[in-house]
């Protein structure tokens, strides 16, 4: 028990610390290729603050533990809109300025809500996984038009801003990009493990591991991203990196870790923890997306504490499940 504890630790470090190194190696790398900024922000780092939860949810399946690996992506997507945008709510209310932004707001609901149909035969085969993967590869293909055409939007001009606050030559970003890899799947490998072993010590399912322990572990490089974000007004990258991540862990995540083994979906789920993913989801679109019209968008100190109360009241009825023996 002792050991996996400090695999959970020496793990979690090691995969915030190389999540880090590898979206700044991969960024960079993006930079010298040319690619757009926004194209880099919302495809690239978009991808490497998803990468641990990936890596995890990937490992997890392989090893025979869909609980962990469905726990894992959900349970991210519930702490990056509760913990992290409650938090930086709290911080500074977060103003939505970019249209992309807005577009993207409305196509995480959509997700969400495919997400949650895939569930309801209590299972995602392989075809439900490679559903979701396809609509995951329409995604990247709508972000990919999306920041050819629009140059000009404010969440550009801030990912442009935040990567030449941070020049790297290209050699330094490749070996950044290789290293952060290779200590991902790494750290990933002795979380997966510790995870299991507390789980199965302590007596409860992987689902419970994945969807707190794991899930605010691995949201953490987002958390980092978000307060740095904010800390520059740069509200719209903080949310960008949330949204962004959420449509990762939704499609690409869970999508992965089907295809290699089928997951199946305890009850639980369906009535407990993708109503809370799928409410915060839409609280997100409702206080963000700016009815009255573009630029109108924003998270005011009282919502962001009530994303923080939300998350806060969710774990603890986890804990007092647990703690009363049903899960």
């Amino acid at each position: 028990m002792l050991l996996a504890v400090l695999a959970i630790i020496v793990g979690l470090g090691l995969l915030v610390w190389s999540a880090d190194r590898f979206v700044d190696g991969a960024a960079a790398t993006a930079q010298y290729a040319g690619m757009p900024p926004l194209l880099i922000g919302m495809v690239i780092i978009g991808f490497g603050t998803s990468a641990p939860e990936m890596f995890i949810s990937a490992i997890a399946a392989y090893q025979g533990n869909p609980g962990l690996a469905l726990g894992n992506g959900y349970g991210s997507n519930i702490a990056n809109i509760g913990i992290i945008l409650g938090l930086t709510a709290l911080i500074s209310p977060i103003a939505v300025k970019s249209g992309v932004l807005r577009q993207e707001l409305p196509l995480l609901c959509g997700v969400t809500l495919i997400s949650g149909l895939l569930l309801l035969n209590g299972q995602i085969s392989r075809v439900d996984a490679g559903l979701m993967l396809l609509v995951f590869a329409g995604v990247i293909v709508w972000t990919i038009r999306t920041s050819m055409r629009q140059h000009k939007d404010i969440l550009s001009t801030e990912i442009a801003a935040e990567l030449k606050d941070d020049p790297m030559p290209l050699k330094t970003a490749i070996m950044w990009l290789l290293i952060g890899l290779v200590v991902l799947v790494i750290s990933s490998r002795m979380l997966v493990w510790g995870a299991v072993d507390i789980a199965t010590a302590l007596g409860v399912s992987d689902l419970i591991i994945g969807l707190t322990i794991v899930a605010v572990g691995t949201s953490l490089p987002e958390l980092a991203a978000a307060l740095v974000a904010v800390r520059k007004g740069e509200h719209d990258l903080a949310l960008g990196n949330v949204l962004g991540s959420n449509l990762f862990n939704t499609l690409a995540v869970v999508g992965i870790a089907g295809v290699i083994h089928p997951l199946s979906v305890p009850p639980e789920v369906l009535y407990r923890d993708w109503p809370v993913m799928a409410a915060l989801t839409l609280s997100l679109f409702i206080t963000g997306y700016g009815f009255k019209g573009p630029g109108k968008g924003r998270i005011n100190r009282f919502e962001g504490g009530a994303l923080l109360l939300t998350y806060a009241g969710y774990t603890s009825y986890l804990v007092y499940s647990i703690s009363h023996g049903l899960v």
